[in-house]
């Protein structure tokens, strides 16, 4: 994941966050138990959660006041169940619009795209020729957020005008939480698939990051190298 002062690479054991001032921070995952992932939707949500982790632990890549906007953002939804439609609706959007003016602030479109970049040579073994420029992979991932993203919405309105349960107070929430429970599982599913057939699955997601990355520079790419260099170097010690 992209900041906008750095670099997030995570693997299932191992996070790092290289940021553009030269800095690099090193964490390990939450271990979850073995006992989630056995079970559909929950081992989901599981992962999903473990993702965030970098983020909101308190010796992760965010400051304080950002850790209190993202969880705010992540909360906050959730007290729209108490609103008219209408209200809950406008109010929605305008948070999303800001929200997505700041997750993307300063230089994060550059460095999110040499997220991709960077992923994309260690897939390729090309991380030296990537490093000096001489190739550029591309800035676009099938395994990108963007492309989850694209995944949850419309699972999510189907599943809100689906519901075969009487609405309460509470519905909403456990709406969200199945409609994101299902798109983890069923992005799973598409990342054991062969490339070719998921990008075009994922084609929503993969048009949408002209609008979340911008092509890096040849510094940019490298701060995400050595995000990547990091985690690569435990995951191999280990």
């Amino acid at each position: 994941m992209a900041r906008p002062n750095g670099v997030v690479i995570v693997s299932e054991r191992y996070w790092a966050f290289a940021g553009s001032d030269g800095t690099l921070s090193e964490g390990r995952m939450p271990r979850s138990d073995s006992r989630w992932r056995r079970i559909p939707l929950v081992r989901g949500l599981a992962r999903l959660c473990a993702s965030l982790s970098p983020l909101f632990r308190k010796t992760g890549v965010a400051r304080d006041r950002d850790r209190a906007i993202l969880g705010g953002a992540l909360v906050l939804p959730f007290g729209f169940v108490f609103l008219p439609e209408t209200i809950s609706l406008a109010i929605g959007l305008i948070l999303t619009a800001i929200l997505l003016v700041w997750l993307f602030r300063g230089r994060t479109l550059s460095l999110h795209g040499a997220e991709h970049r960077a992923i994309a040579a260690a897939e390729e073994r090309r991380l030296c020729s990537t490093w000096t420029g001489a190739v550029k992979p591309s800035r676009y991932s099938a395994r990108c957020g963007t492309n989850f993203a694209a995944l949850v919405l419309p699972i999510t309105f189907f599943a809100e005008r689906l519901w075969p349960l009487t609405a309460a107070f509470y519905t909403p929430v456990v709406v969200t939480l199945v409609a994101l429970a299902f798109s983890m599982e069923l992005w799973l599913v598409l990342q054991a698939l062969p490339r070719r057939l998921a990008r075009l699955v994922l084609l929503p997601g993969l048009c949408l990051q002209r609008l979340t990355t911008r092509e890096p520079t040849l510094a940019e790419t490298r701060v995400a190298l050595r995000a990547v260099d990091a985690v690569l170097r435990r995951e191999l010690a280990s």
